[in-house]
């Protein structure tokens, strides 16, 4: 998985190769980094087994705990008992890593030719799987990308939130000369030889800005869309973790990764 975008293998070229083509899809992974979700992540995952997937597609769902200390590992465990004819990988970290972390563990254990990111809240709507996978499979993109912004509904909640939403992917597209609306949001899928080209490196929220930054770099250029995804966001309350610090973390990183790998 480790892969320099700056001297393509055979691997890579293969990929390169891939770009632009439609290969055919029967699985998709889901990869979902759960810490500290003990009240939610059942009813989650039965909303991601629920959802439609485009005809001849099944899934597979990734489920990587990122060491949570709140009997969330007890929940993953009778997940495979709960939805008995759906494929799970469960995966328990032995230390706490953060979301990037546990994102790049997850992508090692797809085998899926798309590969799909979900949080394990109840911020985002599976029901969306399709209009995110649709891009894909009709062989117009390479990665989609979610966004809270352009036109579906979504939770009023904090204001400055969404300006330093804003914010960032503005300044991230300054640096990648992508125009999206929304680089911080959850949803992002992938088509696996993508993911198979790249090393994360940040293991927290930093993931965001660095996986927008590498797949802008890479040659040919991918084909990235957005689609609007439904939002319900959490309140501080009700347990959202993500902080101005990582804003700033993120503006770091994403100047760290316009100029190196």
């Amino acid at each position: 998985m480790s892969m320099n975008l700056q001297q393509p293998d055979s691997a890579t070229a293969q990929a390169s190769q891939a770009v632009g083509s439609s290969p055919t899809i029967d699985k998709v992974s889901i990869v979902i980094p759960v810490y500290n979700e003990v009240d939610t992540i059942q009813k989650l995952v039965g909303l991601v087994v629920a959802a439609e997937l485009p005809p001849g597609i099944v899934r597979e769902i990734i489920c990587v705990n990122d060491c949570s200390t709140d009997g969330t590992a007890g929940k993953l465990d009778q997940l495979p008992q709960l939805f008995a004819n759906t494929e799970f990988k469960i995966n328990h970290k032995p230390v706490n890593q953060g979301k990037g972390a546990a994102l790049r563990d997850g992508f090692k254990l797809a085998t899926g030719q798309v590969v799909l990111v979900q949080d394990a809240d109840l911020e985002y709507d599976p029901d969306d799987y399709m209009k995110l996978l649709q891009p894909i499979v009709d062989g117009k993109a390479d990665v989609v990308y979610g966004s809270r912004f352009i036109g579906e509904p979504h939770r009023v909640l904090y204001f400055w939130h969404t300006i330093g939403n804003k914010f960032l992917t503005h300044f991230s597209n300054m640096f990648t000369n992508l125009n999206l609306t929304d680089m911080e949001v959850c949803y992002k899928v992938f088509r696996k030889p993508i993911l198979d080209r790249i090393q994360i490196r940040c293991n927290r929220f930093g993931f965001e800005p660095e996986i927008t930054a590498k797949i802008a770099k890479i040659r040919p250029r991918l084909r990235i869309y957005e689609v609007g995804v439904a939002y319900y966001g959490r309140s501080y309350e009700e347990g959202k973790k993500i902080t101005w610090k990582d804003g700033l973390k993120a503006i770091l990183t994403i100047i760290r990764f316009r100029f190196s790998n």
